[in-house]
């Protein structure tokens, strides 16, 4: 099947995931999770045949700025969609549906040297592969942390509007997000491990600057967490330290990249 094809048939149905969403949102349509998981399912398949066509090539996986964007956007869908299946977290839907969409569509309409990573290379892989799910978890858990701090306002100001209506009760909204940290942090530790283990030079690589913020990011993860469970942080102050590290583990990642390939036009 066409590139062009898989990308309209992703592009169409993360835009009905949006849409059904955001009426069910303002209580125009009733919530259904077998339509949602199924045209999640549906726009995972078309978005992982379009990975397997622009990502994947002969020898290697491309995964310059946009490529590898493409491929986390599927992860934190993926991710989103079998969490959906037992926690109450269908809001997330409209953040990660357009985001996932603007991946697609930067992928199609703009050209970086690729950075290839060789079939071969299982232990780079393999730290990609932790890097990568951790990133989109780390992305779910910011767009519940802005959810979380604007419940917590205007709850605060005893403001009922759709927001505070909609989502669940702020015990339970904060609950989601410290176990999206965890996983995350456990999956980050993971990642740094593995990649302190198979890669060799890291000034060689590029990826000094990659590590340095992914350390940072991983140390205010674990200041929040000893918060949480010493001080009995909450709302806005999960959320500020949440999309605090999130920042920083996408400056680690996206930061590099940016410069890299953008600016200065490398590949690998």
């Amino acid at each position: 099947m066409g590139t062009l094809i898989l990308a309209v048939t992703a592009l169409f149905l993360y835009s009905v995931g949006t849409a059904l969403q955001a009426l069910h949102f303002r209580g125009r349509v009733q919530s259904n999770l077998a339509i949602t998981t199924l045209i999640g399912i549906l726009a995972l398949i078309a978005h992982g045949l379009l990975i397997a066509q622009t990502v994947h090539m002969d020898g290697g996986f491309d995964l310059s700025f946009f490529k590898s964007s493409v491929l986390i956007s599927w992860l934190i869908v993926f991710l989103l969609l079998g969490l959906n299946l037992t926690k109450p977290v269908a809001s997330l839907f409209l953040g990660a549906y357009p985001i996932a969409a603007l991946t697609i569509v930067m992928a199609l309409i703009t050209h970086t040297p690729s950075r290839l990573v060789p079939d071969q290379s299982y232990g780079m892989l393999s730290h990609i592969a932790l890097s990568v799910t951790a990133y989109s978890l780390f992305t779910l858990a910011a767009i519940q942390a802005v959810l979380l701090y604007f419940q917590n306002r205007q709850l605060k100001h005893n403001y009922n509007s759709l927001l505070v209506r909609n989502l669940p009760p702020l015990q339970t909204m904060e609950s989601l997000l410290f176990e999206m940290v965890w996983a995350g942090v456990v999956l980050l530790v993971l990642a740094i491990v593995t990649g302190a283990v198979f890669i060799e030079d890291l000034f060689a690589q590029d990826l000094a600057h990659k590590t340095l913020f992914s350390m940072l990011s991983l140390m205010v993860f674990i200041g929040l967490l000893v918060g949480r469970y010493t001080k009995g942080w909450r709302g806005m102050t999960a959320s500020r330290w949440t999309l605090a590290g999130c920042a920083l583990l996408m400056l680690a990642f996206y930061g590099s990249k940016f410069v890299l390939e953008l600016l200065f036009q490398r590949g690998g």
